[in-house]
């Protein structure tokens, strides 16, 4: 009976033919795309679709991108364990858009790039823009092989392929990626995508209306949350320890989610293959209501969760190893009546994880070609190029698997995932303010900030994540007890979602007052495309009188 517990039926025939054929329909789109392009096989091609696209699909491909299989299997998990307070990253992505779209994206258009840490050297110097695509790397290999970790989570819930086990769903799901990648390019991507996030959708839907069949309706499902206390959205506690308050996730959950869209190669690559400027700016406000849609489906389902469990929860009765398996639990114990439904949703798990890979695939062989090879490689062909494209694709494609293996000791893949955005991007977008918007900051000051700014978050971040107890459903592998030291109810402490915010200011303040100190005031004037200009809602291009007040003051 559904919602008592116990084992749950396992993938029927039509549930693999489902499965299988959204699969095979995703690397075929990247197939079409390669042939249909291969006589256009330049650089720009591969890497950024020509920069014809437009917007719908863009966006698209943007809400994809990090809505992924951690947004399916994650969010849901969220929302029944702890309410429906993540509802509220509504507002960040709103003020993300916003800032993305009116600051960022009109710079990086004016300025060519394709690269997002081309900047970093114009304003700066080559080794801050070698630095930042560095910890680009390292940060989106850890984040893709937590998503490649996802799916093989749901896969292993709902006995899904049992045979080949776990190492070979992660094999398969790096292998996916890498055909329609190192074949198609962005485009490829980009298209690819557009199919991924209906599909991702499509099993959200399925899971709540069969729910809500099951529960008498959407009424009894909010009644049941609100009496288990899932609706308790709005939390105004000024606290910055709470996990998640209305303040976190605003403040907190809008500068890292800016940290993510404005100055991550995967987001950037998107919108700078638009066609026109405009077309950028359209694809991120219809990306913002793509982002609304999409976390509303999935906190939707983890109510529908919570209604169906409420008395007899799969994580205390042994049913789920992990909180990230109860969706793929739900799924197999109430829609396995409903042949092929089922497969859906394990493909949009699987959908939402090949869209999110191939991104970051792509984007690592972008900024590796743009920041390390083509600056020394003089004698160049196009031919040489592209083949050089597609082994890279293979090789991070490699990496990425390889990284799933470290993702299962990571604990929960939606905090783990942003918890990794918020250590690396939050000191990088601090960098990237820091020359937007102030002439006075220099290669030294800013190099200073951003490492003084990522040593603090890794700090905190390791720290957070070393002193919470391991939380388990198995037996314990030693008795020795936990200790918490003395920075564990304090420092390490403070909400995931504010280490991109304390990397941001750090990064700046430290960024600001050391270039002050060594001659930053007096550096050779700068180009002012490398500034917010006044048609970008703002005006910086030269040095205010606050700028030198304050440098006067440092340095006296």
């Amino acid at each position: 009976m559904v919602g008592t517990g116990g084992p749950v039926p396992t993938f029927s025939l039509w549930d693999y033919v489902v499965f299988i054929g959204i699969i095979v329909g995703a690397s075929g789109i990247g197939l079409f795309q390669a042939i249909r392009s291969r006589k256009e096989a330049s650089r720009e091609e591969f890497l950024l679709g020509g920069r014809q696209m437009t917007a719908v699909p863009v966006a698209m491909s943007l809400t994809a991108s990090f809505m992924s299989g951690i947004t399916v299997i994650g969010t849901p998990a969220e929302a029944y364990r702890f309410g429906t307070a993540f509802w509220l990253f509504g507002f960040a992505y709103a003020l993300m858009s916003i800032v993305t779209a009116e600051l960022f994206v009109p710079l990086f258009y004016r300025l060519g790039i394709t690269s997002a840490y081309e900047y970093l050297e114009m304003r700066f110097s080559r080794p801050i823009r070698i630095i930042g695509t560095s910890m680009y790397i390292v940060q989106t290999a850890l984040y893709t092989g937590l998503v490649i970790y996802a799916p093989a989570l749901a896969l292993n819930q709902s006995k899904t392929f049992y045979w080949i086990g776990s190492m070979g769903v992660l094999l398969a799901t790096g292998a996916v990626c890498i055909i329609y990648c190192t074949v198609g390019g962005l485009k490829a991507v980009i298209w690819t995508d557009v199919l991924q996030v209906v599909v991702m959708m499509a099993g959200f839907v399925a899971v709540i209306a069969r729910g809500a069949v099951l529960q008498g309706g959407l009424t009894k499902i909010f009644e049941d949350a609100g009496q288990g206390g899932r609706l308790d959205t709005f939390d105004f506690d000024p606290d910055p320890r709470k996990r998640h308050t209305f303040w976190t996730i605003v403040i907190g959950g809008s500068i890292m989610w800016v940290s993510i869209y404005s100055i991550n190669q995967s987001q950037v690559q998107r919108y700078i293959s638009c066609r026109t400027l405009g077309h950028a700016k359209m694809a991120l406000y219809i990306n913002m209501v793509g982002l609304w849609v999409t976390v509303s489906l999935a906190m939707l389902s983890g109510l529908t969760m919570y209604s169906i469990y409420k008395k007899c929860d799969p994580i205390t009765n042994d049913d789920v190893a992990t909180s990230d398996q109860l969706l793929p639990y739900l799924v197999m114990d109430i829609l396995a009546d409903y042949p092929g439904i089922p497969g859906l949703f394990v493909a949009a798990a699987y959908s939402g994880t090949l869209s999110t890979v191939s991104s970051s695939i792509n984007a690592l062989v972008a900024v590796t070609m743009e920041d390390f090879i083509i600056p020394l490689w003089k004698n160049r062909t196009e031919k040489r190029v592209t083949w050089l494209n597609m082994g890279l694709s293979v090789f991070f494609g490699a990496l990425c698997i390889g990284m799933a293996g470290v993702a299962s000791l990571m604990g929960s893949v939606l905090q783990t995932a942003l918890v990794i955005f918020g250590m690396i991007s939050g000191p990088l977008l601090g960098l990237y303010l820091l020359g937007m918007f102030f002439c006075t900051p220099n290669s030294i000051g800013s190099l200073s900030g951003l490492l003084i700014g990522l040593a603090l978050t890794l700090w905190i971040g390791i720290g957070n994540h070393t002193t919470q107890p391991p939380w388990t459903t198995a037996a314990p592998l030693t008795t020795l007890p936990f200790v918490r030291p003395p920075l564990a109810d304090s420092w390490y402490s403070l909400s995931y979602l504010y280490f991109s915010v304390l990397g941001v200011i750090v990064t700046m303040v430290s960024g600001f007052l050391i270039s002050a100190a060594t001659g930053g005031c007096k550096q050779e004037k700068l180009s002012p495309n490398l500034f917010i200009r006044k048609s970008d809602l703002f005006c910086f291009g030269g040095c205010r009188t606050s700028e030198v007040t304050l440098c006067a003051l440092v340095m006296f």
